[in-house]
């Protein structure tokens, strides 16, 4: 025999030595695997229980899908099915081989990955379902069923942790009892959804079947049986249960709160009047009125302020007052777009607004608007007669308002007729003071002079503002970047303002300073984080709120850094705000001047020249300057404290 022949023998002897192994391998492997599973399923059989408790996981970031599972749950349990609830961190994924029924709510995350502390469950399914090794036969003694919690604003990516979870269960040969149930977080029929998907789901359970997505029990439709339970246990306005604060309510976090409705109780329209998408869905604004807000048409609203009641008591004004002369009790807080394209997480309105990347809704008229605004505005001021503190003086004041906080919820500059409405409200000489969250820098260039104009300054750095702010657009940091290069070309007053949130962002000095060049704003408010109370949009508590102490340092830092360009100008101790102001503009021969002149600023409107921030100024009075032994606090008002009732013990 040659030395090639026997060369190629060899050769072939191995492979097949080698494919011989492998199919030994595999077939041992499987046997194994098989022996591992639960013998006493039938696989053939078409019922879905058994007498092993079932696996009830939640993957979850801020505690929505948490909340729905335990909602799931509550309704398993009064259907007499066992089961665990389960988070999927806490779980050993290959013991999944050992499971007949699991079922999954899962949230989607940034850039449609699953939350970091589920990264490990999510990388097994993954990894199993690809490694050839491990095949389609792991998990054939399992049923299973997925809800995605997501949100259809961030495009592709809407609800794709679930998506993929099911293929990958599917791939392991695990058996699909229920298509892919899938929640929008922002689209206000989360609730719906979840609820009627549940239905569904226990309808299989108790040996339903499903036809064209309904299913029959016994020849009815098994998700009409159960419906005055479920209302009963989760519908009720006052359920306390889902760890936020009675009447407040994030849409991510909407599970078990507001009304609970049948999901075919939808409106005929599919949201949309006059062939256009409807803002404000009626869970959005059910939630809304509940937290005090008057809605305006389908996209704008209006809320009176605690400091409005408060200067109307008599017991202070708010550090807009003190900063820059608004009269409190004439202000009038409010917003011609609930929607925003950031979801903070101190958000003062726990997200009970939609969002979203761009005007994509019915729109109301500016002059309706502003018209229902001040009307719906003075409706609220006149209940305030009678209150103890409350003068005819003031309360005839409060009715007419001077300004207008254009900062109520939501992203006002969205509104596409936001000129429109600016220049209504100069026409009433009612002044203008507009914050945006940086996120549209092309309407900041489009905008017209208005009083004040803020740029939400929240973190100094890429990765801490996406934490932060957990803006929608991919391009969130660019955007940034060139709202504050276009701030700088306005000639009116602007002002960056920082909230800063204790372990998040209030050791970034430097880099917040680097920011000061970009916009060259003419004043710096920094505010520590007000705490809103338990939410499951985030994790904050108290300890992330800085003392008045730790606010003063962080401005006196920053104004140091400056070098004379800022100084630390005004504070208003109790809202825990400090002012820095740009010292060429407004110290005038050692006295400061952030106060504003509205009358001349109207005039100057009026005219229609040119003019910038210099021209409207006046002088800020003793006891709002740094420093002052009032703290910002003016004494023409009488300082209020409650007193605290302790109950004596015997």
């Amino acid at each position: 025999m040659s030395l090639s022949s026997r060369s190629a023998r060899l050769t072939l002897l191995a492979v097949l030595s080698a494919s011989t192994f492998y199919c030994f391998y595999k077939s041992r492997r499987l046997k194994l695997l098989k022996d591992s599973l639960n013998p006493s399923l039938n696989r053939n059989s078409n019922s879905v229980c058994s007498s092993n408790k079932g696996k009830l996981f939640f993957i979850s970031q801020t505690g929505t899908s948490k909340n729905l599972a335990q909602r799931l749950h509550n309704l398993f349990k009064l259907n007499d099915l066992s089961f665990d609830l389960i988070d999927a961190k806490d779980y050993e994924p290959e013991d999944l081989s050992k499971e007949t029924l699991v079922i999954i709510v899962a949230s989607t995350w940034e850039d449609g990955k699953p939350p970091s502390n589920a990264n490990f469950f999510s990388n097994w399914l993954a990894e199993s379902a690809d490694d050839f090794r491990v095949g389609s036969l792991l998990l054939t003694n399992c049923k299973f069923a997925v809800f995605g919690v997501g949100s259809r604003a961030y495009g592709d990516t809407f609800n794709a942790v679930a998506k993929d979870f099911s293929r990958r269960l599917r791939e392991l040969g695990a058996n699909e009892i229920l298509t892919v149930g899938e929640g929008d977080v922002d689209g206000g029929e989360l609730d719906g959804f979840f609820e009627e998907w549940s239905e569904k789901v226990v309808g299989i359970l108790k040996g339903g079947r499903v036809e064209n997505g309904e299913v029959f029990i016994n020849g009815c439709i098994g998700s009409e049986s159960d419906n005055e339970n479920i209302v009963d246990e989760f519908g009720s306005d006052d359920d306390e249960n889902v760890g936020v604060e009675s009447g407040i309510v994030d849409l991510e976090d909407i599970a078990g709160k507001g009304p609970t409705r049948k999901f075919n109780a939808v409106v005929e329209t599919n949201g949309k009047l006059n062939g256009q998408k409807e803002m404000v869905t009626p869970v959005i604004r059910a939630n809304l009125e509940k937290q005090g807000y008057k809605i305006i048409g389908s996209h704008s609203g209006v809320k009176i302020c605690r400091w409005t009641k408060s200067q109307l008591r008599g017991r202070g004004g708010c550090y807009k007052h003190s900063f820059y002369g608004i009269e409190s009790h004439r202000c009038m807080e409010a917003t011609p777009s609930l929607a925003c394209a950031n979801k903070c997480v101190f958000c003062w309105r726990h997200h009970t607004n939609p969002v979203g990347k761009n005007w994509q809704w019915k729109m109301d008229d500016p002059l309706e608007i502003v018209n229902s605004a001040i009307d719906q505005h003075t409706k609220m001021i006149k209940q305030m007669k009678g209150v103890p503190g409350v003068t005819l003086e003031r309360l005839t004041e409060g009715l007419h308002p001077r300004h207008c906080a254009l900062s109520l919820v939501g992203e006002p500059i969205m509104y596409p007729e936001i000129n429109t409405l600016v220049d209504e409200l100069h026409r009433r000489r009612i002044s203008t003071f507009l914050v945006t969250n940086a996120q549209f820098p092309e309407k900041i260039t489009m905008l017209k002079p208005v009083t004040q104009l803020y740029v939400s300054v929240d973190a100094a750095t890429k990765e801490s503002l996406k934490s932060i702010d957990r803006p929608l657009f991919g391009d969130f940091w660019e955007r940034f970047i060139d709202s504050l290069k276009a701030l700088k070309e306005k000639q009116q007053r602007t002002v960056y303002r920082l909230t800063l949130v204790k372990g998040w962002n209030t050791e970034d000095i430097d880099d917040y300073f680097k920011l000061f060049s970009i916009g060259q704003p003419d004043f710096i408010e920094i505010k520590g984080v007000t705490y809103c109370g338990s939410s499951a949009t985030s994790k904050l508590t108290m300890e992330n709120v800085p003392w008045h102490a730790d606010v003063k340092a962080f401005s006196e830092a920053l104004a140091l850094k400056s070098k004379g360009e800022y100084e630390v100008a005004c504070e208003h101790a109790h809202s825990c705000c400090v002012l820095l102001a740009r010292t060429e503009k407004f110290k005038i021969n050692g006295q400061w001047f952030t106060w504003i002149d509205y009358e001349k600023f109207h005039d100057l409107v009026a005219s229609g020249k040119p003019f910038n921030s210099k021209d409207y100024v006046a002088a800020t009075p003793f006891w709002a300057v740094y420093g002052a032994q009032e703290g910002g606090f003016d004494p023409d008002q009488s300082r209020y404290r409650k007193e605290r009732h302790h109950k004596s013990s015997r």
